[in-house]
């Protein structure tokens, strides 16, 4: 690449790490959501993990139409249109804080969700055809810090913005000395605290949408050479690539697991006893170990280790921390947690390569279904949220104290982390080269 080719790269890599920067900053004030929502609107664990679900969702629902949007538009003003979408989305806020009903607030979530679908749609590949392929895994590990960075940021000001005090507040609501109308004043209270955040949000986005429009980002595009199988024939279906295919199964638990390890940890802290003071931070602890592993990541890939040896690596560190954490107790179990973020970090960058091998013109489509499972994050976490409250109900039943019995289940709710890290070192291990001729 020419000295003038990578000047002129230099403001589109920018502007695309501000895209990145931006979903996750949204993305991960989930882990705030959840148990302010469960307070707020008084819902059960299952009902509180749709929060993530209706960000989630988002993605099998719109990824297909984002591509083809993107394909009449272009990435920049694709861009743009995701942003406002966004901001849109922040705006349901304020309306549902003002009748304090939970399913509006999960519409302005989904909004918010297909507003990062399209943003996701036209970055990922983006930044993967931003300079030459051999080094798409170093821009995909930079724009991981970028993400998991502004996940740090948001993680901690809406943990302060929303979960200060709030162990007090339950105290009062649940007391049996509290009225009525003394916990509908609480909860009313605590809905109206969304209000400003959202509405700052809202304006900061369509300003960055506006700019995004005007920016100076080429559209570029893809190469889209014949694909044959073994015998030379011609491809002729995006499923009739198995690595492809097992790829998005991997890529849908890898998701669920970061999704979990990121949006769950508050209040599995909160619900073992510790201080709310210091819950909050927890989310930003999973993101700063998912920096530190980006930042290996960029420096190791591919000159020390392969994509092949850093998923592996991930899929055998998670294995052993799920283990970790439903065997351990207290700050151990959380920190566990949060180290999943180094098992985590590296699969994205990973798999999005070795699932892509071979695809010539059918690259753009299997992208699409790669952000598609995306929506692993819709579904694990309210799994989970499912064991939990059977386990609770169970321990209830059988004469355990409530306290005690929602710590333990909370700790059992993470058994659903095994199976995903065991496919996803599967696909480490030999998944990736299904259906692929031999070398």
């Amino acid at each position: 690449m020419s000295t003038d080719t990578k000047k002129n790269m230099v403001v589109p890599f920018l502007i695309i790490a501000g895209m990145f920067f931006v979903f996750g900053f949204v993305t991960w004030i989930n882990g705030a959501l959840i148990p302010f929502m469960k307070s707020m609107c008084q819902l059960s664990d299952f009902a509180s993990g749709l929060v993530v679900s209706a960000s989630y969702i988002s993605f099998v629902v719109m990824a297909i139409p984002s591509s083809m949007v993107l394909k009449k538009i272009g990435y920049k003003k694709g861009m743009a249109v995701g942003l406002f979408l966004m901001a849109l989305g922040a705006l349901i806020f304020i309306p549902a804080a003002n009748s304090r009903t939970y399913v509006l607030f999960l519409v302005g979530i989904f909004v918010q969700g297909a507003g990062m679908t399209m943003i996701q749609t036209a970055s990922n590949p983006y930044i993967t055809i931003l300079g030459p392929i051999e080094s798409g895994a170093k821009r995909i590990s930079i724009m991981g810090i970028c993400n998991k960075a502004a996940g740090m940021l948001g993680s901690i000001v809406f943990g302060a913005l929303l979960l200060d005090g709030i162990k007090d507040i339950n105290a009062k609501i649940d007391a049996e000395t509290t009225t009525f109308e003394e916990k509908e004043a609480l909860l009313s209270s605590m809905a109206d605290s969304v209000v400003l955040p959202y509405l700052i949000m809202a304006v900061a986005l369509v300003v960055l949408g506006i700019f995004v429009s005007k920016a100076p980002l080429p559209d570029l595009e893809m190469d889209e050479e014949e694909t044959v199988d073994k015998d030379g024939n011609a491809k002729t279906s995006v499923f009739q690539f198995p690595h492809l295919i097992l790829g998005v199964i991997a890529l849908f638990f890898y998701v669920g697991v970061e999704v979990v390890a990121g949006d769950t940890i508050i209040a599995y802290g909160m619900s073992i006893g510790l201080d709310e003071g210091d819950a909050k931070y927890f989310t930003s602890y999973t993101l700063l170990a998912m920096v530190i592993t980006y930042l290996l990541g960029a420096l190791l890939i591919p000159k020390v280790m392969s994509q092949k040896t850093a998923l592996t690596i991930s899929g055998v560190l998670g294995v052993l921390l799920s283990f970790v954490i439903v065997f351990t107790e207290g700050y151990t179990s959380v920190l566990s947690v949060a180290a999943l973020g180094f098992a985590n970090a590296l699969v994205w960058p990973a798999i999005w390569p070795l699932a892509l091998t071979g695809l010539g013109k059918f690259t753009k489509t299997a992208s699409a279904l790669l952000i598609m499972a995306i929506a692993g994050g819709a579904v694990i976490t309210p799994l989970r949220g499912v064991l939990v409250d059977m386990k609770r109900n169970g321990l209830v039943e059988g004469g355990m104290e409530a306290a005690q019995a929602t710590a333990e289940a909370s700790t059992f709710g993470y058994w659903i982390l095994l199976p995903c890290y065991i496919f996803i070192l599967y696909y480490a291990v030999s998944g990736h080269k299904a259906g692929l001729k031999e070398a």
